[in-house]
This record gives C-alpha cells, sequence and structure tokens, in this order.
C-alpha cells in the first residue's frame, strides 16, 4: 500500500470519510484513503445496494482509532449502521427494513460480515480516555486444595492448595501501603490518551483494552506479581459528564421512516398538478359514472365527452372549479365532484452538508422535510437553520428547523416540484449552553445576538439555577480562554453579546439551607423549619408529641456554624428544662443553618457525634486546641462529646446519660492536661458529685479541652449472686448470697 495512491471513493464512502476527515480524527493522506477503500461489488450510487463490504485487518486496526462518534458516522456512511446495530441496540433500530432506496438492512450486513461484528462488540467494551475504572487490590490468598470431579465416570482429581507467597516483612508494609494508597483513590479517571496513573507507578497505556486484557497487563507490572489486580470499567452515563452534543440533529436518527406515496393524505388546495397525477371524477345526475384520469406528458387529460384538457400547472383548487364547470355547461343534467386520486412522483435534489446527497424520488405531496430524512437528514457540519430551496436556479424559500422544533411552526416547509434543489449549506456560528437550563446543548445561531436569547434557545432555566451566576467562557482577540461573568438578573448581562464559540454555564443553587433550621435524629419530623429573628428551641420542638419514644430529653444537641469563616460551635439544650420555660436562658435562641439532634437511650450515639468531633479536631490549632471532652465509668452513654462554651460538670453529665445504678455519687475523678513550658502536665481534680447533682455552683467545675471526667463505680457493688439448693432438702430453690457466705448458713 505505501506509495500508492487510491483515489477517494465516491457517493457515500466519500461522504463519510470526509466526515471523518472534517472532525481531525484521522490525516487527510493516500494511505488513509487507501486503508478505507473497501471493496464493494457493482457501481456505487445513492448508497450501496445489498452489497456487504469487507474488512482487512488494516482496515480493523483502523477502526480502533476512531473515536466512537466518528466510528458511528463512518459506519452510517457505509451502509452498515451505527456501531451499536444488532450488539445490544434497540429493536427499532436493529429491525429496519430497506428504505424506498433499495439500501440494505444495517444488521443485516453485520449478521453477513462476522469479522466485523466481532470487532465492533469488543470495541464497544474497550477503555477510551477519560474513562473511569474501579481498581481492587489485595494480597495473594492461600488456595485451599481441592477435589475435581470429572464426567464419564472418571474418579475424581485432587488440586493440591497453593500458599500465599512468603514476603518480607519490609515488603509487605510497602505493599500495605500501596494497596491502602490505591483504595482510597478509588475510582480511576483515564488521561484524554488512556493512561492510568496509579499512586507511585509511570502512566500506563490502557486504552484500547477491555477489562480483563487491562487486568492482565496491571498484573504484568513487576512491583504488583504478589497482588491480586482486577480492573472494572464504570460505564457512567450521568448527562453532563459526556461532551455536549448539537441541538436537533438527533431527529434524523431517531428510526428511518418511510417515503413512498401516501394515498390517503390529503391534498391541500395548492398543490400543483402535474404529469402522472390522477384525477377521480364523479358524475351524477342524468349519468352516474366515475371516472379516472390522469394528467398526460403533455399536461392535459382526456375527459369523454368533452374532449382533452390542460390542467398541468395549476393548483389542484383550479382544476376542480374548471372540470366542474365544463361539466355543468356541457353536459345537460350532470354533475361533476373532482378529487385527487393518486399523486405522482417527482425527482428532488439534496446537496451540500446532508448525510447521503444525491438525486431522490419522493411523492409530489413531499415537503422539504421529506428529501431531508429520505437523504438521511444534516450533517453535524450542516446548518439547521438556513436550509434552502432553490428552484430553477433561484432560492424561494428557507427553512429553519429550530422553528419547527421549538416552536412546531411549519410554514416554511414547502411542497416539492419536480426538479426541485434542497441545499444545506454548512453550520453558522454556534455556542453552547449547559448547566441548570432545561435543554442544554450546542446552538446554531441566526437571529440571536445575545445570552438573554441563547437562554430563550435552551427552553429558559430551571428552578434550581442561580441566574446571579452565569459565566461566559469565550476565546478573546489575543487567542485567550477567558471568563466573562453574565449574570441574568441585570441587564447588562442578559445583553451580553455572543461571539462563534462561546460556551455559557449556569451555575447551580447552593445546596445548603441559606435561611432555615434543621432538624434531625429521634424525632417523627426531621428536615428543614423556617427561621425567622428570635426562633428559639422550643419554637422548633413544642412539646414531647414530637419526639419518638426513649428519646433523651437532658441533651439536644445545636450544631453552629459562626460567620465569617464558618468555624464549628456547638451547644446543648435541657429540652424537658425548656418545655417547662419557654422564653427562659433554658431556651437557647437558635441561628440561621442551625442543626438539631436529638439522641435516644436505645442506640449509640457514636454515629451522630463522631463525624462532628472530626470537625471540630480539624478546626483545631496550637493555641486553639480540640474542643473536645470525655466522660467515662459509669454513665449511661460513655464516650467524647463537644465542648461547650460554658460547660461545666453538670454539662457533661447530662451528655453521658446522667449516672449509671452503680455510679459513686459521692466522688468522681477529673483529669485535665495542662502545658508548662515544653511539656504537658496532668493534674487530677476531685469532683465532689453529690454536691453538683444538689445544684452547688462552686462543686460544678467548668470544663476545659481534654478534660476526661471518670464516674466510679459504687463500692461492692456487683450483680446479685445466688445458689441453687436441689436434692433432700426441705425447701429446694434459689437463694440470693451475701459476701462471705458459707454453705452451713444457706443450710
Amino acid at each position: 500500500m505505501a506509495g500508492e495512491f487510491v483515489s477517494a471513493p465516491r457517493g457515500p464512502w466519500r461522504s463519510a470519510l470526509g466526515h471523518v476527515l472534517r472532525v481531525g480524527s484521522l490525516v487527510a493522506s493516500a494511505a488513509v484513503w487507501s486503508m478505507l477503500a473497501f471493496t464493494v461489488a457493482g457501481v456505487p450510487g445513492a448508497r450501496a445496494q445489498a452489497q456487504v463490504p469487507t474488512v482487512s485487518a488494516d482496515q480493523l486496526e483502523l477502526l480502533r482509532t476512531l473515536s466512537p462518534e466518528d466510528r458511528d458516522a463512518l459506519l452510517k456512511q457505509m451502509g452498515i449502521g451505527d456501531a451499536s446495530n444488532g450488539l445490544g441496540s434497540s429493536s427499532a433500530t436493529r429491525d429496519r427494513n430497506t428504505d424506498a432506496a433499495g439500501n440494505a438492512n444495517d444488521a443485516n450486513n453485520l449478521r453477513n460480515n462476522p469479522a466485523l461484528a466481532a470487532e465492533l462488540a469488543r470495541l464497544d467494551k474497550t477503555l477510551k480516555g477519560d474513562d473511569q475504572v474501579l481498581i481492587e487490590i489485595d494480597f495473594i490468598k492461600a488456595k485451599p486444595a481441592r477435589v475435581e470431579t470429572q464426567q464419564n465416570g472418571q474418579p475424581p482429581i485432587s488440586i493440591p492448595g497453593e500458599p500465599a507467597p512468603l514476603l518480607e516483612p519490609l515488603q509487605r508494609k510497602e505493599l500495605q501501603t500501596l494497596i491502602d494508597l490505591v483504595r482510597a483513590r478509588n475510582p480511576f479517571q483515564l488521561d484524554h490518551a488512556g493512561a492510568l496513573q496509579l499512586p507511585g507507578f509511570a502512566p500506563i497505556l490502557i486504552a484500547g483494552l477491555t477489562e480483563k486484557e487491562a487486568t492482565l497487563r496491571l498484573s504484568a507490572e513487576p512491583a504488583l506479581l504478589n497482588l491480586t489486580v482486577k480492573l472494572t470499567r464504570l460505564p457512567l452515563t450521568k448527562q453532563g459528564l459526556a461532551a455536549l452534543k448539537p441541538f436537533g440533529y438527533d431527529l434524523f436518527t431517531e428510526g428511518r421512516p418511510s417515503f413512498g406515496v401516501n394515498t390517503d393524505a390529503p391534498v391541500p388546495a395548492e398543490y400543483i398538478v402535474g404529469a402522472g397525477d390522477q384525477l377521480s371524477v364523479q358524475l351524477y345526475g342524468s349519468q352516474n359514472r366515475n371516472l379516472k384520469l390522469v394528467v398526460g406528458r403533455d399536461g392535459r387529460i382526456s375527459f369523454p365527452e368533452l374532449g382533452p384538457i390542460t390542467v398541468a400547472g395549476q393548483t389542484f383548487n383550479r382544476v376542480a372549479a374548471t372540470i366542474e364547470a365544463r361539466v355543468a355547461r356541457q353536459m345537460i343534467g350532470v354533475r361533476a365532484s373532482v378529487s385527487m386520486g393518486d399523486t405522482r412522483s417527482i425527482r428532488v435534489f439534496v446537496l451540500g452538508e446532508a448525510n447521503r446527497p444525491g438525486s431522490y424520488t419522493v411523492s409530489g405531496l413531499g415537503s422539504v422535510t421529506t428529501a431531508l430524512f429520505a437523504s438521511g437528514g444534516v450533517k453535524p457540519i450542516g446548518s439547521l437553520r438556513d436550509i434552502q430551496l432553490k428552484r430553477q436556479g433561484a432560492t424561494v424559500r428557507r427553512l429553519d428547523l429550530y422553528d419547527m422544533l421549538l416552536k412546531g411552526d411549519t410554514s416554511n416547509d414547502a411542497k416539492l416540484l419536480p426538479g426541485d434543489v434542497i441545499f444545506i449549506p454548512p453550520v453558522a456560528a454556534t455556542v453552547s449552553i449547559d448547566g441548570e437550563v432545561r435543554r442544554p446543548a450546542i446552538y446554531e445561531l441566526k437571529g440571536e445576538q445575545t445570552v438573554a436569547d441563547l437562554v430563550q434557545l435552551a427552553g429558559g432555566v430551571t428552578s434550581e439555577a442561580d441566574t446571579s451566576r452565569v459565566a461566559l467562557v469565550r476565546v478573546n482577540e489575543q487567542r485567550q480562554r477567558v471568563v466573562v461573568d453574565v449574570p441574568l438578573v441585570a441587564a447588562d448581562g442578559r445583553k451580553e453579546r455572543l461571539h462563534n464559540g462561546d460556551s455559557l454555564r449556569v451555575l447551580r443553587l447552593r445546596p445548603t439551607l441559606d435561611s432555615g433550621v434543621m432538624v434531625d435524629g429521634h424525632v417523627f419530623r426531621p428536615g428543614a423549619v423556617a427561621w425567622h429573628e428570635g426562633l428559639r428551641l422550643t419554637g422548633v420542638i413544642g412539646s414531647v408529641t414530637e419526639l419518638k419514644p426513649d428519646a433523651d430529653l437532658s441533651y439536644v444537641l445545636i450544631r453552629r456554624e459562626l460567620p465569617p469563616d464558618r468555624r464549628l460551635a456547638v451547644l446543648s439544650a435541657d429540652l424537658a428544662a425548656a418545655l417547662r420555660a419557654p422564653g427562659s436562658r433554658a431556651d437557647p435562641v437558635l441561628s440561621p443553618n442551625d442543626r438539631i439532634t436529638v439522641f435516644d437511650f436505645t442506640s449509640s450515639r457514636r454515629q451522630l457525634i463522631d463525624p462532628l468531633l472530626d470537625d471540630l479536631k480539624r478546626q483545631s490549632r496550637v493555641d486553639h486546641p480540640s474542643e473536645i471532652v470525655r466522660i467515662d465509668g459509669r454513665v449511661k452513654m460513655p464516650g467524647e462529646y463537644p465542648l461547650e462554651p460554658g460547660m461545666r460538670i453538670s454539662d457533661i453529665l447530662r451528655a453521658g446519660g446522667n449516672l449509671d445504678d452503680s455510679a459513686y455519687g459521692s466522688k468522681a475523678e477529673l483529669t485535665r492536661y495542662k502545658i508548662s513550658g515544653d511539656t504537658r502536665q496532668t493534674e487530677l481534680i476531685d469532683i465532689d458529685l453529690a454536691a453538683v447533682l444538689r445544684g452547688d455552683a462552686a462543686a460544678d467545675v467548668a470544663l476545659q479541652p481534654f478534660d476526661y471526667l471518670n464516674v466510679k463505680e459504687l463500692p461492692e457493688w456487683s450483680e446479685q449472686e445466688q445458689v441453687k439448693l436441689t436434692g433432700e432438702v426441705r425447701f429446694p430453690g434459689n437463694y440470693p448470697i451475701k459476701r462471705g457466705e458459707t454453705l452451713k448458713s444457706v443450710l
């Protein structure tokens, strides 16, 4: 093939290859044309009819280099259809019948070409640039011995086990670090070239491989030989991850309708009668007859008793009126009713950026859109907004398909005459719009010149759109990509003029509440509550009927973010005291975005409190230690809790669910850490619990970060012990015992 020039094939072959070359996927060279010169028997017309292309190894290799979009476009033009046809596509697409031009069924082409079908099936499962993959990695596990049965009565086979590889401690530690890193960074996204970047590895190119092949490729890495590795592609299809599509072109890809003559369609009054049309004339009165009169090549019909009548080139309404008037005037006692029978077929030309440009035979009732569908629609590089109908060298009508798609306006979908030319020019200026609009896409501009016009084309903004945050990305005169702020709430933003290639993005409103209070936990109705100035806790939880059974009323946690840096602060409330005295100091005033959490006595609080403690630890500094305290020992809910402003011993007792039955209520021990110079020293403080429980403010010590309160167990407290007496005794049964009791005293 080297040094040999093969001319570009005609018809759809040239069209498809031209599309591929235009999108930049291939290099326009003689070698490319040679590799894609698929051998087709017969002379190609508008499309190859019932011919099955043969595929060489070089051509299959070229298919692998194409993007999915370019591959689909190429195969459609070659009469093979979408790469997915017959391979999981919808039945409506797979079972298309042969169209009016006699094109072979796409699925049949694939069935008759197993090499191409198999290659397309494989390409559909291969990895591509920007794909997301999940990496499962672990140490190789030992395989136990097993016994496998055989058929035909053969004895079972014993397969010995395989031990796990022996690893040095340092090697195992390094591999464990690698495993943790990979798991922490899952899922991975391939770069644009299809390379996988694992932590500590050079980029590994896996584009074009299937999941199984990519797994084998990773397993071959020397550093991974002692590990099991499995790669899984994540077939993400969420809208927004894929590139925006040009608007309107899907109209021609949703199936291929039939364009035969529809004899049931009503004939419009302005229909131009021509050679080949059939007129139905019903005579009634003194004569009762039905006549079928065909317009000859000379433009006349032969009417019995009346002779030839010229009708070609006239509207149907005028022809009907002329015939009915002549019958009434020349045939005594006879009246006529004229209707249109079968309409003629006409030949028109579809040229320019059509998927299959050429000459087409359509019904005499056909319009511009009829011819467009017959030609396979408009290419992505063709204009949808300036489709021209040319008649005898002059442009007589311009069709904007956006009017049909967006407004349902078919006024410019003109009827066709023999010899008409539908010309599709290249697409004009285009801009894209994405984000919170109803119809994100790439739009072709015609009369629209401003941002407001583009938003209207996209169907307007959604209810979640932040109209104050709209970004316009464009390339300026210095060929620099810049961002222009065009808020839709401002007149200047709406009037910003658009340039070719602009990209508009309407941002989404923040998911956080700007003015509200969230309630969660052990309540019947969790969710958002409206906030107003002076709102208190009892305004959100007005009674205990709002709480589920076993709710802890003594400790309700309130999470608050403080302006301007959203520093986290935590406070708690005694809901029982607040309900007894609404509006008092026990009933705290709430701020916007507060989150109220109600706990219960039947489940652990760790799932709700631990994330809050993690946030407090992250915002700590050397001069501002973590605001966390701990209570342990004989309390109902031991553990770490947030340190509140002004928090005291009585508050942490509430947080811990108060004292258990076995608690020593007289004394407790508070452990406190203090920084003295460069060292941390421990201080033990005795707490008079009895005084704290009585409400003695002097005994209720204020807490500091890292304070640890330990509530001791009551001396000699234990579960009640007992023994069981059976046998030859008067009163057998279970008997409680006391410390030091003997068998004699029990008997």
